[in-house]
């Protein structure tokens, strides 16, 4: 399992996720697993998600700092400013709140089981690797960091 780490784009594993989802809506509805959850809520989980993605991405730029999750050891900030102080990983937390947002927007209870397979195959394969490469670069910093700061939130 090792061989998948740093393979799959966050950003195409998300997306997968979507599609994923939208299949099993399509080809497991039952009314016995319809949610009914209001529009706002679809909407409150789109905007916070994406506001927060938009927030991590900005803070990578003002550091002038990759943002390709494929090559972290390209890094050459440590980022700890605005929603870094937060979370460690904003813009894999706001590809969460997008997924809880097509949740609601399906309306499919089953559509909920893709949500923790993302968060784990993230931490696995993507988020433990990243941070094995930041303890390297940053190995003054970086631990105290992971000390203050959750990964999630």
């Amino acid at each position: 399992m090792n061989g998948l780490k740093l393979k799959i784009p966050p950003a195409v594993l998300f997306l997968l996720s979507i599609v994923l989802m939208w299949l099993t809506d399509r080809w497991l509805s039952f009314e016995a697993l319809v949610l009914i959850i209001p529009d706002w809520v679809y909407s409150l989980f789109m905007t916070i998600g994406g506001l927060i993605i938009l927030l991590g991405i900005i803070e990578f730029r003002r550091k002038s700092t990759t943002v390709n999750p494929h090559k972290p050891q390209d890094t050459t900030a440590f980022v700890k400013s605005g929603i870094y102080r937060l979370t460690r990983n904003p813009m894999y937390l706001g590809m969460v709140l997008i997924l809880c947002a097509a949740v609601v927007r399906l309306e499919n209870m089953l559509t909920v089981l893709f949500i923790p397979g993302f968060i784990w195959y993230m931490n696995e394969f993507q988020i433990k690797p990243e941070e094995e490469v930041m303890e390297q670069k940053f190995e003054g910093e970086f631990p105290e960091y992971k000390k203050k700061v959750r990964r999630w939130l």
